[in-house]
């Protein structure tokens, strides 16, 4: 259990924060945007929870994922190193559930004809800027990724890149399985 009985500590007033080594980075490290923006990602979410209504199971389906972004910004907050004990990591049985999660949505979706704008319902369209929130998270850790001396767990990323897909899938699902969807129409405007 975490507890928190003080909210400031200072400790982060020189521009710097620790992760859950004890390590301190510069705020402005990329591990650091990595969860950071995974955390965005969460709070995108709880704003999409508000505009449900009556989508319980959407609704539950968001509260999991919510847990599990801490799960992945606690797996982040703490990089693998050689041998030593495994913290909080991400599992590849935490992807396969969204998988099944967006295969469930999906079945009552109508056909896509084209690109999805964001739009329709609210919740429609915080689900899209969810997902680009959740997209731009997903980079930073590929990036991160990259660097020869910062482990980044695959299964982490994994998630984020199914997390974007079902948020794209939630979004349709919120707009009347589809019917409501705002369709990109290519040179409209011309």
């Amino acid at each position: 259990m975490v507890v928190l009985n003080r909210i400031y500590t200072r400790t982060g007033d020189d521009g710097t924060t620790a992760l859950g080594s004890g390590e301190r980075r510069p705020k402005y490290d990329l591990r650091i945007a990595a969860y950071g923006t995974v955390d965005e990602t969460n709070a995108a979410i709880g704003v999409v929870r508000l505009h449900l209504g009556a989508a319980r199971e959407l609704d539950a389906m968001l509260g999991r994922i919510q847990n599990d972004l801490f799960d992945l910004g606690a797996d982040l907050a703490m990089p693998q190193r050689d041998g030593k004990a495994e913290r909080l990591r991400m599992l590849s049985s935490q992807v396969e559930r969204l998988e099944r999660d967006i295969d469930g949505l999906n079945e009552q979706l109508s056909p896509l004809t084209s690109f999805v704008l964001p739009g329709g319902t609210p919740a429609a369209a915080y689900l899209h800027l969810a997902r680009t929130i959740c997209r731009r998270a997903e980079r930073i850790m590929v990036e991160l990724a990259a660097r020869p001396d910062e482990p980044v767990n695959a299964a982490a990323i994994h998630y984020m890149n199914r997390l974007s897909d079902l948020l794209f899938v939630a979004s349709r699902a919120v707009n009347d399985n589809g019917a409501g969807d705002v369709l990109w129409v290519p040179g409209q405007n011309r």
